[in-house]
């Protein structure tokens, strides 16, 4: 026999069980220790903010913003963006939208860059100091200013020893076919002729910059240069 009683009984059980599910808040997964012209989301970012996963941080050409995230610390620059994440709910990360980062870490499973294709974490438990840049969905520039750094893409990993800096051409077949019909250029700043780290079927290559500015980076990693301090 039909009886509504009992139905209405077993809806308003399962919506007590799922709505706090839904309505769950985002985790919390660091706070902002500097910020110039930031942003998180709509709002302006202050110093003592929290950053939660889930929210984008942006910065206006002149500004910055910094974030630690356990023993990881991440500054955008100027005109730069990303959104914050989590893997496996416990390590913290970011997806580069533009413009450029630096992070620092204490360990390897500190922090975990992601930047079209690649993921860019530190190589080592040494503490490490990345810069990423993002050019194009198919080029990245990587430096390291101390320890090392691996990238990875799909099942392949390449690193980036310290005090190096790579062009990181993803997809370089249809990268290559575009540039050979003047969609694009070399890029300023590598040695003419200099052949990839990886060759032949690699999913990206690493291109070492000859000549590079400096300056942001080397401001960058003086604030950040100490990963394994509060």
């Amino acid at each position: 026999m039909f009886r509504p009683q009992a139905v209405t009984a077993v809806v308003v059980s399962l919506s007590l069980f799922v709505l706090p599910v839904i309505g769950a808040p985002a985790s919390a997964i660091g706070t902002v220790t500097s910020a110039s012209g930031a942003r998180i989301g709509a709002a302006a970012a202050s110093v003592g903010s929290t950053v939660f996963v889930g929210d984008h941080l942006s910065t206006e050409r002149m500004g910055s913003i910094q974030v630690r995230a356990g023993a990881a610390r991440l500054m955008l620059s100027g005109a730069s963006s990303v959104d914050v994440a989590e893997l496996q709910g416990k390590t913290p990360a970011a997806r580069l939208m533009s413009g450029t980062v630096v992070f620092s870490t204490a360990n390897a499973a500190a922090f975990v860059l992601h930047a079209s294709k690649a993921d860019i974490r530190a190589r080592t438990d040494e503490p490490t100091v990345g810069q990423v840049s993002y050019v194009s969905d198919k080029e990245l520039r990587v430096r390291s200013s101390r320890g090392s750094l691996a990238i990875t893409v799909e099942d392949e990993t390449q690193f980036v020893p310290e005090g190096m800096s790579y062009r990181v051409i993803l997809d370089p077949d249809s990268y290559y076919a575009a540039e050979a019909a003047g969609q694009g250029p070399q890029g300023a700043g590598t040695h003419g002729g200099r052949p990839p780290l990886r060759a032949g079927r690699s999913r990206f290559l690493l291109l070492a910059i000859i000549v590079i500015s400096v300056a942001t980076g080397v401001a960058l990693y003086e604030a950040l240069q100490s990963p394994d301090r509060p």
